[in-house]
């Protein structure tokens, strides 16, 4: 089978024109996105840092390396 071969004129002219259909979120929803974005990643951050702490302080208790 033969490929199907687009000039680049008209591939940038389609590309363009898929563009164009896309609906692109607002500058507002864009930024409480990437805010909630940021705040999850700080609220994982404190969680897994708490649950290490917690882990450590069991391991060494349990084997006796707390001392």
């Amino acid at each position: 089978m033969a490929s199907k071969t687009t000039n680049p004129f008209t591939f940038l002219q389609q590309v363009r024109a898929e563009g164009s259909k896309v609906t692109w979120p607002t500058r507002r929803e864009t930024l409480i996105s990437s805010l909630m974005v940021i705040a999850m990643s700080f609220l994982a951050a404190i969680f897994f840092f708490a649950a290490d702490q917690i882990m450590s302080l069991g391991v060494e208790f349990i084997l006796g390396l707390g001392r």
